[in-house]
């Protein structure tokens, strides 16, 4: 917890902010315009689970908290699925909903992330259910992998995962030069 420098009356609190203190201070600051109060959700890290028989996964539990309120899960890129906070899926869908419908990319794209959207929500053991056509589209087996990046987690087929995680390593020198042409 802390202050940011560039607006001395933003209180940053970050999820390793204890619960307790993000309530008192939800509850603290409610309703008052003064004070802008923001929570980073930052998911990070990757994580090996198994898909029950009913098509449930559980949450790693370190993120299970940061899902309390639901979550979406939809389809994501490279046949993986993407699941985002409800707050953080707003802003995305809203991203996706300014591009112009007059394009078939755009589109496209619409259709693959907002079409396939579905809400879920944890249940008492921190589960999640991934709708079988959601299933279906990433290939998920038994055996996934759940990894944390930054806004969203992407939950892939174990053995996809491994293999797209092996080329992006054997070019990782490569995919650096390109992002640092960009400014990264």
């Amino acid at each position: 917890m802390g202050q940011s420098g560039d607006n001395p009356k933003t209180l940053w609190i970050t999820t390793k902010t204890p619960s307790y203190i993000q309530a008192f201070f939800s509850k603290l600051f409610r309703g008052l315009l003064l004070i802008n109060l923001k929570f980073f959700i930052v998911f990070i890290g990757e994580y090996k689970h198994t898909i029950d028989p009913k098509n449930r996964i559980t949450v790693p539990s370190k993120f299970q908290g940061q899902l309390t309120d639901g979550a979406i899960i939809t389809r994501g890129l490279d046949n993986c699925l993407f699941v985002f906070t409800n707050e953080e899926w707003k802003r995305v869908a809203e991203q996706i909903k300014q591009q112009s419908f007059t394009t078939a990319n755009a589109r496209a794209f619409s259709r693959l992330m907002l079409a396939g959207a579905m809400d879920v929500k944890l249940d008492t053991q921190g589960r999640i259910l991934i709708p079988s056509y959601l299933s279906d589209y990433a290939k998920l087996g038994q055996k996934v992998v759940v990894a944390g990046l930054y806004d969203r987690l992407e939950i892939w087929n174990e053995d996809s995962w491994e293999t797209y995680k092996l080329n992006t390593e054997k070019n990782a020198n490569e995919i650096s030069e390109q992002m640092s042409n960009l400014g990264i």
